[in-house]
């Protein structure tokens, strides 16, 4: 295949970017996403030019950090990872828009790698639960109903790739931060902070500087590991409760 590439380029986070076109051949459908990417930046070597910055990792669809807007979609037009999206869901002479993370709280770093630090933070602030010192516990001493322990695996699958900030309207992180809390807080073993939790991720989220909810439900729909819209809800029963509670202290 021949494609046309329309990619952001960046200097640093301080300079003004713009889009830069480059025509790229021999594309194999087979290849990944990211291996196209490699095929363009041996290409810009050879010619002396800075390659496009861009992140990954695993190249696996586990740890999220291939973070690209692909024609407006945040991971591109598959519901996966752009790691795991492959060349044959496009078709010869396309062009092709490829963005970073758009959000206030994702600055951009250079070309299509963004700052997510944020996430981290939030994670901080509560996505983790009291580990007594001593020995492992039996791994069967604490029972958990398995509609909990199902709900809590469907939301420790979030990768924190971020794809639900960049396709929200309003870049909010609600879905990362809702799926990081209900995956803990329905389990005993995150009852000590639940109420804490919530507050302090919340209000860490706020603090980010990311844009708020208003259910438009574009996160759900980017997400490649399918976290649903009602965990924010779930989150908003848990942050109303929490609220409730510490008022009456």
């Amino acid at each position: 295949m021949k494609l046309t590439l329309r990619v952001w380029r960046q200097k640093n986070a301080d300079a003004d970017g713009a889009m830069s076109t480059y025509e790229v051949d021999d594309v194999s459908p087979d290849m990944s996403f990211l291996e196209m990417l490699d095929t363009l930046n041996e290409e810009l070597i050879l010619k002396g030019e800075d390659p496009v910055a861009f992140d990954h990792d695993c190249r696996e669809g586990i740890c999220g950090a291939c973070s690209l807007v692909i024609n407006g979609d945040a991971h591109g037009p598959e519901r996966t990872t752009t790691c795991q999206l492959h060349m044959r869901s496009f078709k010869d002479g396309d062009t092709i828009d490829i963005e970073p993370w758009r959000a206030a709280a994702f600055p951009v770093i250079k070309d299509l790698v963004v700052d997510r630090s944020a996430f981290d933070r939030i994670i901080q602030a509560g996505g983790y639960i009291t580990a007594p010192t001593g020995s492992a516990p039996e791994a069967h001493a604490t029972p958990v109903p398995k509609p909990d322990a199902d709900l809590a695996f469907e939301h420790a699958e979030c990768i924190g790739c971020g794809a639900c900030v960049a396709a929200c309207p309003n870049g909010a992180a609600m879905l990362f931060t809702s799926a990081k809390i209900n995956h803990l807080n329905v389990l005993p073993q995150g009852a000590p902070e639940r109420e804490t939790r919530v507050l302090d991720m919340v209000a860490q989220m706020d603090e980010e500087g990311f844009g708020g909810c208003t259910l438009a439900g574009e996160c759900a729909t980017a997400c490649p590991k399918g976290i649903p819209l009602t965990s924010i809800t779930g989150m908003n029963k848990e942050w109303l409760r929490a609220t409730r509670k510490a008022g009456k202290r």
